[in-house]
């Protein structure tokens, strides 16, 4: 991959990056309180929506540029096979390393900005202190595995669909698709992934909204997801808690997030 090419897909992805997460904040923070412990009620309701926006302001740029990069280096470097059968697996790669890398900078964002939506009356300066002075760098990165294990089953599934309709359609049309319906792709492909990664992304929130301490807090994700009363396997119900926001934002966020990806990168090669 020629530098110059790194370099846009690492710019297209920052600025996509940075426009799907501070659009969509208000849905985002509506799923993490509905997926709360304490309840969509005590952890705020509809009231301070925009509680951690500025760790997300700050965190989306780096994320979304960390994550295209390693994308689009790995992809050029796995070997193109000419059997067609065999490139979703090396989208699959591909995604997969770029979610590792890209959560060493989403998971500090993450934690103070969950944090700040179930507690808006907090700063998220106040929070991001507090989380140092008691749990120290360790704590910014709670819940990294189960973000991990999150964000890799939900771009297997993303990334090899959204490149797959794109095919799909580039062929039937017999050209390339335009960043516009390379957007409409993205929005299927992210909703669909959304929907099928829903329990893990309620295990996701429920470690790192954990008190220190607590037993959620070093929990794995099976334990994670079951409620307190349990011992044997999780309520359904509470598996897909904020399953429809956490849709509509991804959904359109795919649109917002891979349209402009490749409008940007489009204008900067």
């Amino acid at each position: 991959m020629e530098p110059r090419e790194s370099w846009a897909a690492l710019a297209a992805g920052g600025v996509a990056g940075v426009c799907v997460d501070l659009i969509l904040f208000p849905l985002d923070t509506i799923k993490t309180r509905l997926q709360s412990p304490q309840g969509f009620r005590k952890a705020g309701g509809f009231r301070g929506i925009y509680a951690g926006v500025p760790s997300t302001a700050i965190g989306s740029f780096p994320n979304a540029a960390a994550f295209f990069i390693t994308y689009e280096n790995v992809k050029s470097m796995l070997p193109h096979s000419s059997t067609p059968y065999l490139t979703p697996a090396t989208h699959m790669v591909a995604a997969s390393l770029g979610e590792v890398v890209a959560c060493l900078i989403r998971v500090p964002s993450e934690v103070v900005k969950q944090r700040a939506q179930v507690s808006s009356s907090s700063s998220t300066l106040r929070i991001l202190s507090h989380t140092l002075y008691h749990e120290g760098i360790q704590g910014l990165y709670r819940g990294y595995k189960s973000t991990v294990l999150r964000e890799i089953p939900f771009s297997l599934v993303q990334f090899p669909l959204w490149e797959s309709l794109k095919d799909l359609w580039s062929w039937k049309q017999r050209h390339v698709v335009d960043s516009w319906q390379s957007a409409v792709c993205g929005a299927f492909a992210g909703g669909f992934a959304a929907a099928v990664t829903t329990p893990l992304d309620v295990a996701k929130t429920r470690i790192m909204l954990a008190k220190v301490r607590a037993k959620e807090a070093s929990s794995h994700a099976a334990s994670a997801l079951r409620s307190p009363s349990e011992t044997a396997s999780p309520l359904p119900s509470s598996l897909f808690a904020g399953v429809v926001p956490r849709m509509a934002a991804i959904s359109l966020g795919g649109f917002i997030f891979l349209g402009t990806y490749e409008k940007t990168r489009q204008l900067l090669l």
